[in-house]
């Protein structure tokens, strides 16, 4: 087993970490946090110099990067701005991943170039008020008719749905005995008539966010449906795979600025006439984060090296998923008790990282469920 990065992935990391000091310092992904504003100055920037099209085959624009190129990406966004990482990633996945495993020509042709430019947004729906980690009880209905399908439905949790172009719905086009069949993917027009969006208010994750978004009667074209009809969860299963791959690299990066953050505190924070960083009671707790930072690494660029190679599992993207959440929300957790009573204090970034860190044991999978998946995976 090899996962270690080549020269030219070395340049790729180094080129990003110079743009996103420029495109998305610190106190710009605070402001954006502050005001609940999406980073589209930092988006831009990366669809300017190219990023978007990093594993978009070359015929249509993109580099043909792998899934460890992808990683690195995730993990410099995350450590810029976590936020910035999460627009990245849908639009990647959902726009670029997805259409590029299941897309007809056509799609492909029309979507993936306008990605690898950056030039559009992708979100993706699969929650719904009812159905959350039993994601496959999905009630939202796509009913054939004379224009195409019309659907009738709501979801919830549909991060980015404000901001994107496109939105990668799951739905059910028919019922049957067993919940994973009859269901189908389709790219919808965000701008469709029938389309109600209802911003969530919530902890963390204020830049952008998430949404409760109403169908009513949104008529798609035959042309929207994304792979085949009613055989949409297999292709599900293989966008989410896709997705932990990109929130663990994603929230690896975010875990390492607020440890470096942390760790920077105890070195130049002085009490007792010391560093608080001398006394044994902080210095184990930045040790346990630094051992836990490693081991996410490791298993973010194994995880992408099995990708690559084609021999990653459900077992492997839980483990990913489930040890860089936890650790994020535990470095995030310790950082904040580190610096006290500033911690706590809204004008220190521990907060921000403290804040959104939650989600990462919740959103796309909760770490019970993660758990769940592993222990199947055992014979359990």
């Amino acid at each position: 087993m090899d996962f270690s990065f080549s020269n030219d992935q070395e340049e790729l990391r180094a080129h990003l970490q110079t743009l996103l000091r420029t495109a998305c310092p610190p106190d710009y992904a605070e402001r954006c946090d502050n005001e609940a504003m999406p980073p589209r100055e930092a988006y831009q920037a990366l669809a300017k110099n190219g990023w978007f099209g990093l594993i978009v085959p070359p015929e249509y624009g993109g580099a043909g990067g792998s899934a460890m190129d992808l990683a690195i990406l995730l993990e410099e966004c995350g450590y810029a701005f976590e936020e910035l990482a999460m627009w990245v990633f849908r639009t990647i996945t959902y726009g670029g991943y997805a259409v590029m495993r299941d897309g007809s020509p056509e799609q492909k042709a029309l979507l993936l170039p306008r990605v690898a430019k950056g030039d559009i947004s992708v979100c993706f729906a699969i929650t719904e008020p009812h159905s959350g980690s039993d994601a496959a009880s999905l009630k939202t209905q796509a009913t054939r008719c004379d224009e195409g399908y019309e659907i009738n439905g709501q979801k919830v949790f549909t991060s980015g749905m404000d901001i994107s172009d496109y939105c990668l719905l799951v739905a059910r086009t028919s019922t049957h005995e067993k919940k994973h069949q009859g269901i189908t993917n389709f790219l919808i027009d965000t701008k469709l008539p029938g389309i109600e969006v209802k911003k969530i208010k919530t902890l963390g994750q204020r830049a952008i966010g998430t949404t409760q978004v109403f169908y009513n009667q949104v008529k798609v074209p035959e042309s929207a449906v994304l792979g085949t009809v009613g055989q949409g969860w297999r292709s599900v299963d293989a966008y989410i795979w896709y997705e932990r791959l990109c929130l663990s690299a994603a929230r690896t990066g975010a875990a390492t600025a607020a440890f470096e953050y942390a760790l920077n505190y105890a070195k130049t924070r002085r009490q007792f006439g010391q560093p608080i960083g001398s006394f044994q009671a902080i210095s184990h707790q930045l040790a346990d984060m630094k051992a836990a930072l490693d081991i996410s690494r490791t298993l973010v660029y194994r995880f992408a090296w099995l990708m690559d190679q084609g021999k990653a599992t459900r077992h492997d993207a839980a483990v990913v998923k489930l040890h860089t959440g936890e650790t994020y929300k535990m470095v995030a957790d310790k950082g904040l008790q580190i610096l006290g009573g500033y911690g706590y204090c809204m004008e220190y970034p521990l907060q921000r990282f403290y804040r959104d860190s939650r989600l990462a044991t919740i959103g796309a999978g909760t770490s019970e469920i993660q758990r769940n998946i592993i222990a199947k995976g055992l014979g359990l």
